[in-house]
């Protein structure tokens, strides 16, 4: 689909973004100018490619194709993946910042960025071979290719060990049987890295392109959450995969789960930018919208909301900031990446209830970005590990007691 093609399908929404950065306790203090020069060109792109589309792509389920390309001209593809890759070569809290203002524009627009730099990008460059790295990174980075992560299956969610998606040694090459679902960016995705078990029951990546004989990408139809993201299920019947697509890097369980820390830190970040778009939109609204004679931001009640609004946001702009040292100190633990997440999610469906209260009935319309983020939330709370599954990560953590089994 051409940009043409998308832009004529959807009117421009005739409403500005006019969002203004929270910054309660000067976190830009602990910024490089290079941090800030990232953001800046972020948020300028968000403004014009994403914000005056979002609703219209939200109302009508549509996933504007043409942003994968833009996504790659402006480096939000695997941000922390080596220059010589094609990657940025940036730092973790780059990378924060970037999943931050993205999803300030929309969480679906988000996740297509996400799952190709830390669920696609990160595992080819961490766990494949040079060969592989270099015919994937560099089309990934750019957006000329869209990939996807399957982990997740039908009947496997939160335990992922018990994926029955398999693979066979046929001599020459591998045979790869099963499916997956609720994968970012599958219809559209060029490559998938998949997840199955070989005949011993161990766990290793595969890189599975279209176009192999038996692969198929079923669109998932039906969503009320991340309308403007495409999602679907991969289909593996009896697909022959070349022997050099096994990343060999790692396998077991853990090398996946390396992924989703990566994911999740960016999660943490993201979410975050919801929040604080709709702390935003309800702090203007509060100033603007009369009753009773006067401004409704006047109220006790609607101060109140705000000021713990604000108060969260703050506390949650801190621990993202000082995660994303640790981060880049190779310090991060799953732990504390599980934190964050379950923290800044929780945060931002609190808010978005909160911002909707304050807009009244406006807040359930187009005109205002709170029910679509609410919307949108409702799903990253559940992906990339639940919220309740990152609670006992957390208690794991504490005891030392693993409460899943």
């Amino acid at each position: 689909m051409s940009a043409n093609t998308t832009k004529t399908s959807v009117k421009k929404s005739l409403k500005q973004d006019r969002y203004e950065n929270p910054d309660f306790y000067l976190l830009d203090d602990l910024l490089t100018e290079e941090h800030k020069l990232i953001r800046s060109s972020i948020r300028d792109f968000v403004k014009r490619e994403i914000s005056p589309y979002i609703e219209d792509w939200a109302q009508q389920a549509l996933f504007p194709y043409e942003i994968v390309k833009k996504f790659g001209d402006i480096g939000a593809f695997g941000p922390t993946i080596p220059q010589e890759y094609g990657g940025g070569g940036l730092d973790y809290i780059s990378y924060g910042i970037i999943m931050q203002e993205i999803e300030r524009g929309d969480s679906g627009m988000r996740s297509t960025a996400s799952v190709q730099g830390s669920l696609v990008m990160y595992p080819i460059h961490k766990f494949g071979s040079e060969e592989q790295r270099k015919k994937y990174l560099p089309k990934l980075a750019s957006g000329e290719w869209l990939g996807c992560f399957g982990l997740t299956e039908p009947d496997h969610g939160s335990n992922p060990s018990g994926m029955v998606t398999n693979f066979k040694d046929m001599g020459d090459h591998y045979l790869l049987n099963g499916a997956k679902m609720w994968i970012s960016n599958s219809p559209k995705a060029d490559v998938a890295v998949v997840w199955a078990k070989n005949e011993a029951g161990r766990i290793h990546g595969l890189i599975v392109e279209r176009g192999m004989a038996g692969f198929s990408t079923p669109e998932t139809h039906g969503k009320w959450s991340l309308r403007a993201s495409t999602t679907g299920e991969l289909v593996f019947d009896n697909v022959k995969v070349p022997k050099e697509n096994l990343l060999p890097g790692k396998n077991g369980l853990g090398a996946p789960m390396m992924c989703l820390d990566s994911a999740r830190y960016g999660i943490a970040w993201g979410a975050l930018g919801a929040a604080m778009d709709c702390y935003d939109s309800a702090r203007r609204y509060s100033i603007e919208r009369i009753q009773f004679g006067k401004p409704i931001g006047s109220f006790q009640l609607i101060q109140k909301k705000l000021a713990e609004m604000l108060t969260e946001i703050t506390k949650t702009q801190l621990l993202n900031w000082r995660l994303g040292v640790l981060m880049n100190e190779g310090k991060a633990t799953t732990a504390q990446i599980s934190l964050a997440k379950r923290n800044s999610v929780n945060l931002a469906l609190e808010i978005a209830r909160e911002a909707r209260q304050i807009h009244g009935g406006m807040g359930i319309t187009g005109e205002y970005p709170i029910m679509r983020h609410m919307m949108n939330l409702e799903s990253v709370v559940t992906y990339e590990g639940t919220h309740d599954i990152h609670l006992l990560i957390l208690g794991n953590h504490i005891t030392g007691i693993p409460a899943f089994v």
